[in-house]
This record gives C-alpha cells, sequence and structure tokens, in this order.
C-alpha cells in the first residue's frame, strides 16, 4: 500500500499538536508503517521524542503553517489540538491536502462558539442553556439572564484552562479575567453556560470509518477546574440513556463528517442526556482505553483515518485512569518519583508523558489499572497515581 517510511513512497502524517495524546497516535501510525511529522509551539514536545522528525511553529500563524506543510506535503493532516489557524487548513484542503476529520470540523470545533451553535441551533440537540459575550459587562448581563451559579469558559482553551464557576454575580470580574487569562488565542469572548445538575459525565468515544460509525463503551470521568482527574470504562447507564447519548453522539459527528474518533462529552441528568462538547480527535478521558479495549481509541483513530475498515469496538476488561499533575514548581528541573511503587499494584501500568517542564497543575503521567470490576480498578489506579511524585530539585524555579 505504501513504501517504507522516508522512502519516495511512504505515506506521511503530520501531527499538529504534539502532546501525550498525539505521542500515541505517532506510535500507532508508525506500527502501521507510517511516516511522522511532529509539530508544536514548544521544543521537546512528548510526540516529538518518537516521531521521524518534528518542528517548532506557532500553529495560530497562518502563513507559516501553510509554508511547511506545503514543503512537507503531507498524505494526512492531523490537528491535535484547538489553537491551529483553521483558515488555513481550509485554504490547504481546496489545495488537495486531507485533514482529519476535516477543515470543516477543525473550525467548528476548535472554538466552543461553533460547536455549540451547530449542536443547539441547528441540529436541536438538548444542551445547557448558554449566553456569550465579549466584554464584563456583557458577561454580567448573561450572568443575570441565567443566573448563578453559572459556568464561564473561554471560547478556545483546553484542560479546563480559564474556566470557573460563577457563584455570585458579584463573581463575574473575577471569572471574567480568569477567563482571558486562560484562552487559547487573542480574544475576548466566553461562554456562559447554566450550572447543570448532572448524575453523571461521560465521553463517548465516537469513531467515522469506511465501515460507517462505532461507538466504545461509555466512559465516565471527574473533572477538578474543568481538567479531567480520573476516567473510568464502563460507565453504568440504562439501556435508554445509552441509546439517546450514541444517538446525540452520531447526529452531531455526522455533521462534522470524515474519518476519526470524536470524543462527545455528555451530561446524564435526571430528565435526559444533554450535549457538552465534540473534539474531533482522541480524548484525554479516552487514555483509559490503553488498557480495556481490543484497539485504544489512538489505534481506532489512526486506522479510520487511514482508511482501513472498523466494524466493532471490544471491550477486554474494566479499567480505570488518574493523573498526576505537577503542583508546585516551574522549569526543567524535576523528576517523577514512585514508580517502583505504583508499577507493583497488580494490573497496572504507567505512561509518564515525557513533558520537558513543568508548572502547577500540569498533567505529567497517568496510572492506568484493569480489574474484574470498574470499582477496583478506580481504586488501584488511584493508589497507583497516589504513589507518584513530581519533585524539584536544584536552584531552577
Amino acid at each position: 500500500m505504501w513504501g517504507a517510511p522516508l522512502s519516495a513512497r511512504s505515506k506521511k502524517l503530520l501531527l499538529l499538536g504534539s502532546g501525550e495524546l498525539g505521542k500515541e497516535v505517532i506510535i500507532e501510525a508508525q506500527r502501521l508503517g507510517v511516516e511522522t511529522v511532529a509539530v508544536d509551539r514548544y521544543e521537546a514536545a512528548p510526540a516529538m521524542g518518537v516521531a521521524h522528525r518534528s518542528y517548532v511553529l506557532d500553529m495560530l500563524d497562518a502563513e507559516a503553517l501553510k509554508q511547511l506543510i506545503r514543503t512537507e506535503k503531507p498524505d494526512l493532516i492531523v490537528p491535535e489540538i484547538e489553537a491551529i489557524a483553521t483558515g488555513a487548513l481550509a485554504e490547504l484542503e481546496e489545495e488537495g491536502f486531507l485533514v482529519i476529520p476535516t477543515a470543516r470540523a477543525a473550525r467548528l470545533t476548535m472554538d466552543r462558539e461553533g460547536i455549540r451553535r451547530l449542536a443547539a441551533e441547528e441540529l436541536g440537540l438538548p444542551t445547557a442553556a448558554y449566553r456569550f459575550a465579549d466584554s464584563l459587562e456583557e458577561l454580567q448581563q448573561a450572568v443575570q439572564e441565567l443566573g448563578t451559579p453559572c459556568v464561564v469558559k473561554p471560547i478556545m482553551s483546553s484542560s479546563g484552562k480559564g474556566q470557573s464557576i460563577c457563584r455570585r454575580p458579584e463573581d463575574a470580574e473575577a471569572c471574567w479575567n480568569t477567563a482571558l487569562e486562560g484562552a487559547r488565542a487573542k480574544g475576548t469572548r466566553v461562554i456562559v453556560e447554566a450550572f447543570v445538575t448532572f448524575e453523571s459525565e461521560i465521553t463517548l468515544l465516537t469513531v467515522r470509518s469506511v465501515s460507517g460509525t462505532i461507538f466504545c463503551p461509555p466512559i465516565g470521568h471527574i473533572q477538578q477546574d474543568g481538567d479531567y482527574v480520573e476516567s473510568w470504562q464502563p460507565h453504568p447507564m440504562s439501556a435508554a440513556q445509552l441509546e439517546e447519548s450514541q444517538a446525540i453522539a452520531k447526529a452531531v459527528t455526522d455533521q462534522l463528517g470524515g474519518y476519526g474518533i470524536f470524543g462527545v462529552e455528555l451530561f446524564l441528568t435526571a430528565d435526559g442526556v444533554l450535549f457538552s462538547e465534540v473534539s474531533p480527535r482522541p480524548h484525554d478521558t479516552g487514555m483509559v482505553t490503553m488498557v480495556t479495549q481490543d484497539l485504544s481509541e489512538f489505534a481506532l483513530h489512526v486506522r479510520a483515518i487511514l482508511g482501513f475498515p472498523l466494524e466493532a469496538v471490544h471491550l477486554l476488561t474494566p479499567g480505570a485512569s488518574a493523573t498526576l499533575k505537577a503542583r508546585e514548581g516551574t522549569g526543567q528541573a524535576f523528576v517523577i518519583t514512585g514508580m517502583e511503587a505504583a508499577l507493583a499494584l497488580p494490573r497496572t501500568q504507567i505512561r509518564v508523558f515525557g513533558k520537558p517542564e513543568i508548572r502547577p497543575g500540569r498533567r505529567m503521567a497517568v496510572a492506568l489499572s484493569s480489574a474484574e470490576e470498574v470499582e477496583i480498578a478506580r481504586t488501584a489506579a488511584k493508589q497507583a497515581a497516589s504513589k507518584l511524585q513530581v519533585e524539584v530539585y536544584g536552584d531552577e524555579q
């Protein structure tokens, strides 16, 4: 089908965003003989350590992005983060480049406004009530209309950055400042969402391929400050909840189009299922699939975007994940300790991401455990993660 990597007839995948999820995508692509190129805004990003070559680039710089891609001429352009000049991707797609899943999907999901309007206003899917605001005054008006508590998020961010809960009207200014500090691109627009009382929050990994649409077993997760800290699979759901969740996920992903895996986030409430967000790429909560499924979310993504058939996903065992985050310190003078104790636990694995620097709250590793029951796996994963520590050394701060 294609030649060896670095040969004249190689299949080339260019990854835009090279964090821990992109690292696993690169590994899966190389297992199938694909030549890989990793791009990120900083040196030594995790995927760069396993790719055939890499580049440091501001991916919001449209001209620089187009120049790189026209030079590399990849067979597949695979966005792995939101902060990308999506207008440039649209131009490149018109020139004949293949953007995963599509340039339109990358644009719509780059910011929360595009995907929320698609889901709620075009598709009529159930969501939390919401408003958009471009100034503190508009935010205060939105808070008044939606009531408190409500959730304030930048239009574009990741891993919960810039997200906060406005518990009282007088908290609006602090929430506004938090959103501006956490946004991943220039701009001041935010989304304000009515607070949802939910029984649980899930990720429904949805795979579009030449074979059609298939779903992974639902993944439950817990977030703190908008960032996931724990996930497990399968999450218990009624048949009606699962059917409704799959219908919502299929409606959204059919509209986005293209091939690959989509992380569809949903709230399970007493009144039904609500759509929250969707990412057209592997999802952080889906790292648990590396120990639960016959094909991880990364393997599914790569197979789908390469055009291979995917008929079903098989859950081999219940499992769970728990993250390790840096608590204090900044810079490169750090070590991760406790792996011997963590790996002594049965049916447990550790993935150290290989990020070159720490800062408070940055995710550095994940513990993965499997067991006969979900709750046993959750306990083991949390226990393993608790044995890991990020320790700062030397004078670097």
